[in-house]
């Protein structure tokens, strides 16, 4: 890198060519106000542009400062030793390990075939232009509160419409959810394990979220605040998802292609995140043996369930265990 004329001016320098290397959007533009690169917010204080970048992701700043703000410095950390190690000639991060705040390809083999998956780490709410996500949710398609910290709460609060307040003025997947369940009859009553209901995305259409298929895999656990669910209930879910998105490709332009799965069932106190995988991973590697074209995702809240997304995809969990592809889950 060119020699600056001031250490301070050197490690701007530095701030922004990383920044430049974070995809454009929502990522790039909450960076620079966070770093005051942003023109205009040099000698913003620092709440300022906290408040500013939180606004970006539509978040309020306590969520902002609790989440977001630590995946937006960790990637631009990543790209900072990227480019140290460029100059260094040195391996930088995303070669061989995983960092938080990242997403990356894995190439994997189903079916005698390679295809290509896209790990993202990082919570579900940031996710975009991926036209399905897969959302968990429990037998009745009751949606947890929004203020809760699992993936349907994520996403049931972003897809909702706020007022020039901040007040929700439209809450889509809750109502949509009704619908669907008055519209199949089963309104008051539990559907089976396995059955998925897919709604419009509200909006985080805007990010390019098309569609929300809502996963029923967890049976509450009767007198307590607990669920059970069974991975073969997810591979089942994770099958019929996968069904849905071919019987709905064609119905939107451009066509649906890609889909966004969390680990299904791995919400505290239920399955573990291997367990999870394990049933995940069935059911897209028996769709993608049998040639489908599907753009797949796997999105995860740490590098360690990155790396185990990696491991698995790859076959090393498989051939420790002697499992052979498209081996049932139990």
């Amino acid at each position: 890198m060119t020699a600056a004329r001031s250490p301070g001016a050197a490690v701007e320098a530095l701030l922004r060519l990383a920044v430049s290397r974070l995809d454009a959007g929502a990522l790039r533009t909450a960076a620079e106000y966070t770093l005051g690169l942003a023109q205009g917010t040099r000698d913003w204080p620092a709440s300022s542009r906290r408040a500013k970048a939180a606004s970006v992701h539509g978040v309020s700043v306590e969520r902002f400062r609790k989440g977001h703000e630590l995946m937006v410095l960790g990637e631009v950390a990543i790209h900072i030793r990227r480019l140290v190690s460029q100059e260094n000639g040195t391996p930088g991060a995303g070669e061989g390990e995983w960092s938080a705040g990242t997403h990356r390809s894995v190439q994997v083999l189903a079916g005698g075939r390679q295809v290509e998956l896209t790990v993202h780490v990082h919570p579900v709410d940031l996710l975009q232009d991926v036209d399905v996500v897969v959302s968990p949710v429990d037998v009745h398609l009751a949606l947890p509160e929004p203020y809760k910290s699992s993936v349907a709460a994520s996403l049931r609060r972003a897809a909702s419409v706020r007022g020039v307040a901040g007040d929700v003025v439209d809450d889509p997947l809750h109502d949509e959810l009704r619908k669907w369940a008055a519209l199949h009859r089963t309104a008051g009553r539990a559907v089976l394990p396995g059955t998925v209901a897919a709604t419009a995305s509200g909006a985080l259409a805007g990010r390019g979220v098309r569609r929300i298929y809502h996963a029923a895999i967890a049976v509450p656990r009767a007198g307590t605040n607990d669920y059970d669910v069974l991975p073969a209930d997810v591979t089942r879910a994770v099958s019929r998802a996968l069904a849905l998105l071919a019987e709905e490709r064609d119905r939107h332009a451009p066509p649906l292609r890609s889909v966004c799965f969390p680990l299904l069932g791995s919400e505290p106190g239920e399955l573990p995140y291997h367990v999870s995988l394990a049933a995940v991973w069935a059911a897209v590697e028996a769709e993608l043996a049998r040639g489908a074209q599907w753009d797949v995702h796997f999105v995860v809240r740490a590098p360690e369930e990155a790396a185990l997304v990696e491991r698995i995809a790859t076959g090393i969990d498989r051939a420790a265990t002697g499992a052979r592809p498209g081996d049932p889950v139990e």
